[in-house]
Formats: structure tokens, sequence, C-alpha cells
């Protein structure tokens, strides 16, 4: 039987702190109802700390699937950590992970796709241990979006929020795991969304930070309308590839952007509501962590087999889908 990675663990971190919608009225001309119409959005979590960044909870995700496989950190050979929001341009996120959970025997390393960090993240993972080069892999996605974020910018603020969330892969050869993906990507889609300065282009500088170029920059029409095909091609796709009807299909696990594309997803799979996870209510866009902690929230209602199809769209553009069965 073909050697398959399984997703066997699964865990989420959220900040304690609660921004609401009424909180963000404080801070721009927005409202309560202006941002649950356009998004479905009512509050979001954000890291306060200052001491603390993505690393943080990339680890605090990766201890509790230590702790729920009880197994020794020596036990996991490699650590891809998903994010946008490094703690610093070098080292990888990933290198300070391993340290902090003391996996001193794991390799490691960022991967960068927006918000399809997490899904080229764990379809990345899933060939070593489809090749047999390892048996424990660490798949975490973590961002720490309130960093790039501009508080009085309403188009984008009122969107994202703070959050990681971790998967154990391991080998399974009994039909479970992650079975089909396809990832694509089109740079032409960078000039509506994405952070101008911070790389080698825009180095930082005073100008730089005065002109705010450190933030977030987002044409939400142009990316809602291209998110919106895209989600759902692929979608659709993944479903003719592995003949699957939407009888077949448990869940849809869409990345959290904006409800209405995870709407129109649902709708070309042909699927109704109550079968996709959606979670866009209480922690906005946490970035690459949102697939992952939808998997980690809803964990108690999956059962061994069923059919999942994991879906996402990001700046780049990327976008990606993916076809799992539920191992445990």
């Amino acid at each position: 039987m073909k050697t398959t990675a399984a997703i066997t663990a699964v865990s989420a971190y959220l900040p304690e702190y609660v921004m609401t919608n009424k909180e963000m009225e404080t801070m721009m001309d927005t409202t309560d109802e202006w941002i649950r119409t356009r998004s479905g959005i009512h509050e979001r979590r954000i890291l306060k700390d200052k001491d603390k960044a993505t690393a943080f909870m990339a680890a605090e995700a990766a201890k509790k699937i230590l702790a729920k496989k009880n197994l020794s950190p020596l036990d996991i050979e490699l650590i891809i950590v998903a994010t946008v929001t490094p703690d610093h341009q070098y080292p990888a996120t990933a290198n300070i992970v391993g340290d902090m959970i003391g996996a001193t025997n794991a390799w490691s390393f960022d991967i960068q796709a927006a918000c399809s960090s997490f899904i080229y993240a764990l379809t990345t993972a899933s060939k070593f241990i489809e090749t047999g080069v390892h048996k424990k892999v660490l798949v975490i996605g973590a961002d720490k979006m309130s960093s790039i974020i501009d508080f009085t910018d309403r188009k984008t603020a009122i969107l994202f929020g703070d959050g990681a969330g971790a998967v154990l892969l391991e080998p399974s050869t009994d039909g479970t795991g992650i079975l089909d993906s396809r990832m694509y990507s089109d740079g032409a889609g960078k000039k509506h969304l994405y952070q101008p300065a911070g790389g080698s282009l825009i180095p930082a500088s005073v100008e730089s930070v005065t002109n705010k170029q450190h933030y977030v920059e987002m044409d939400g029409q142009a990316v809602f309308k291209v998110a919106v095909i895209k989600m759902a091609d692929v979608a659709e796709e993944i479903m003719k590839r592995n003949h699957l009807t939407a009888d077949d299909v448990a869940f849809l696990v869409p990345h959290q952007a904006n409800k209405r594309i995870i709407e129109g997803t649902a709708n070309r799979m042909g699927i109704g509501m109550e079968k996709v996870m959606l979670n866009i209510q209480k922690y906005g866009n946490t970035t690459s962590a949102t697939l992952p902690i939808c998997l980690a929230e809803w964990e108690s209602q999956l059962k061994k087999g069923d059919n999942l199809i994991l879906t996402t769209f990001g700046a780049g553009f990327t976008w990606g889908g993916l076809y799992l069965k539920w191992s445990y």
C-alpha cells in the first residue's frame, strides 16, 4: 500500500486579547455593521506583548502537539513554519521555534506564500513523509499580522488577526492522509496586495517608515474578484480529479479571508454552509494560521475516513487546493 502523509494531531494557539469591531470604531472611520457586512468578522485576537512574536505563538501550538501525542521534542525530524511575519529577516522562524521547544534533532525552514503559506508548507512536508525520508514532521502556520497593519487604515486593519495552528504529519498506509494537491501562483497580482518596504528593494529608512511603507497595502476589490474565482476553481478541480461529489465531502476547510469568498467557494462546490469550517467571525484573517486553526477547532467533529477539501488564496497571487482523508 502506498505511503501517504497523515495528519495525526492538530492544535492552535490564539492570543488572549480580543479586539472587537466596537474597539475598531474608536481607532478609525468604520462601524461594527460595516465590518460585519463586508467581511463577516466580529472580532479578532491580537498579541499585545511586545516581547513576543510569531515564533512564540508557533512554539505554543507545537508544544500542544507534543503534549497531545506524548512525544519528546527529540522525536521531531523536521519543522516547517508557514509565515509572512517572521520574527526576523533571518534566521528562519522555524529555527527559533525548534530551539524554543527543544527539538534539537530537527532541521527547519520557513515557507512564505502569503495566505497560501500553510497549504504550500503542508504539500512540501508531505513529500518528506511519502518518500520515507522522515516519520515525524511539524507543520506550523503562524502570523502576527498586527505587526504589519496600519490601525488607521480601515481597508486592511479590520480584516486581520494574530494566531497559530500546527499539525503533525506521520506516515500512513491505510488509505488516509494527503491524497492530492494543486498549487498555483501568478506574480502579476503582486501590485494588488503587498508590503512595499522592508525587503531589499526598499530597505528600512526614516523615509520608508514615515511613508508607512512597512504596512500591508491592498486593493481589496481586485483581490476579492480574483480570490472568489481561484479558490472556487481549485476546489472544483480537486473534486473532479478525485471523482468526489458534494455528498462525498465531509468538510470544506477554506482560508478565512472573507465570508463572501467562502460562501462563493461552497456554492461552486455545491455544498451547504453546514459543511464549511467557518470561524472568521471570531479570529479574522490570521493569514498562514487560518487552516490549521480550523482543523483544531473542528477536530472533535472529524472521524477517520472523512474527506476534507482545503483551499486557499493569497498575495502574490498564490492559491491552492488539497484533498485530505482524515486519519483518526
